[in-house]
């Protein structure tokens, strides 16, 4: 496949001024509700906690601060579904990226670990592991997204059973850090699908939500945790992500106080862009409460037009649905500008994130391997305005 990836050429110092504002969005639709992307600023209320962070320089100089750390960035593997191993960490070690986040089952599937290869035979654990060390790459995260606690019972189990798999093999490997969600039942035990409740009433949804929590997240997730404990695993990463039960930080902590700090948030931002938050307040917010064990490198662009008309819950997944969306992924940099993801990545630095910064390329104009590069690229440059380097 020929390669789209951006040149380095332009002066890392010169990068945010010529970015700052957005970058390009190659591939706009032309339909006129959602010709224009709101890329350094966000239109509606749903966007204005990015309006918030955008001019967060105007404020007072902050103290000093110890030395910054080079965080790494990586990469998770299901956009290379379509690669063997060797060529996908051919093609990870060729952007210069540090790390990857690996799918062990779930809805991104197990595209290149064979969990029970893996754990039946701790040499070919070994020899898999290697491949990555050869090339400079790090293993940082194991991922297994699924439903733990869904009502079909046969589904529930699958899930279950691909956790308990993934936590055997976090121990082998020495990865620290599983990536997932946190599930979502149904409204009562006669359910069939989940159902997923942001509204206390009318009264019924109150009633059904205090079910799912008290009868199956928290019951499921304490026995999940201690398992995981025992196992020398000690860092849950939830995504905060709709339609399941921890969805914003409010809910992450909620679930964190009933089951123990081994519940923590992957900070994918993107889900939170679209809810109004402003994301340098919430990695300050959780970072002090030693709570982000992940971050997915994921940005959203919103459709003002669109917003204006029908609010925030009006997503895009295919280009097709992008003339009346209000929002849709791209990748980073292509929805907010490169001065807000500046300020984004120094709050990671500010309160000591010890895990990677995991690029989640689900933008559906810069598809697959091109949307990476080009994260990858703006990721990088922000980096290094922040390290001096």
């Amino acid at each position: 496949m020929k390669s789209s990836r951006v040149t380095s050429g332009i002066d890392r110092r010169h990068f945010l001024a010529a970015t700052g504002g957005s970058l390009l969005a190659a591939a706009v639709p032309a339909a006129g509700d959602a010709a224009g992307f709101v890329t350094g600023k966000s239109a509606g209320g749903a966007a204005a906690g990015a309006d918030r962070s955008a001019v967060r320089s105007a404020g007072p100089a902050a103290p000093e601060t110890p030395p910054k750390r080079k965080i790494p960035i990586g990469v998770f593997d299901p956009v290379y579904k379509n690669l063997p191993m060797d060529a996908m960490l051919d093609k990870v070690s060729a952007l210069g990226l540090e790390a990857m986040e690996i799918g062990t089952g779930g809805y991104p599937e197990a595209h290149h670990c064979p969990v029970d290869e893996l754990l039946a035979d701790a040499s070919k654990a070994k020899a898999w592991q290697k491949k990555f060390e050869d090339r400079g790459i790090h293993v940082a995260t194991l991922s297994c997204h699924g439903n733990p606690i869904h009502p079909d019972p046969k589904h529930a189990a699958r899930d279950a059973e691909t956790f308990r798999k993934t936590v055997l093999l976090a121990e082998r490997l020495d990865v620290k850090v599983i990536v997932g969600f946190s599930g979502c039942p149904g409204g009562s035990a006669t359910d069939s699908q989940p159902n997923w409740i942001t509204y206390r009433w009318p009264p019924e949804y109150a009633e059904m939500h205090d079910w799912q929590w008290k009868e199956k997240v928290v019951p499921y997730w304490k026995e999940a945790a201690k398992f995981a404990r025992e196992h020398g695993i000690h860092k849950l990463a939830f995504e905060m992500h709709p339609n399941f039960v921890v969805y914003n930080p409010r809910t992450l902590l909620k679930l964190r106080e009933a089951v123990g700090e081994e519940i923590g948030a992957n900070c994918d931002l993107s889900h939170l862009f679209w809810q109004g938050c402003d994301p340098v307040e919430v990695i300050h917010f959780l970072g002090k409460q030693g709570a982000i064990y992940h971050a997915h490198m994921k940005d959203t662009a919103f459709y003002p037009d669109n917003v204006n008309k029908y609010g925030v819950l009006n997503f895009a997944f295919e280009t097709t649905d992008l003339p009346l969306a209000s929002e849709t992924f791209r990748a980073v940099g292509y929805g907010h500008g490169a001065e807000l993801w500046k300020s984004i990545i120094k709050a990671y630095m500010d309160i000591g994130y010890q895990g990677i910064l995991s690029i989640e390329n689900e933008d559906p104009i810069l598809a697959g391997e091109v949307g990476v590069e080009r994260a990858a690229y703006v990721l990088k440059n922000v980096r290094n305005e922040l390290l001096g380097t």
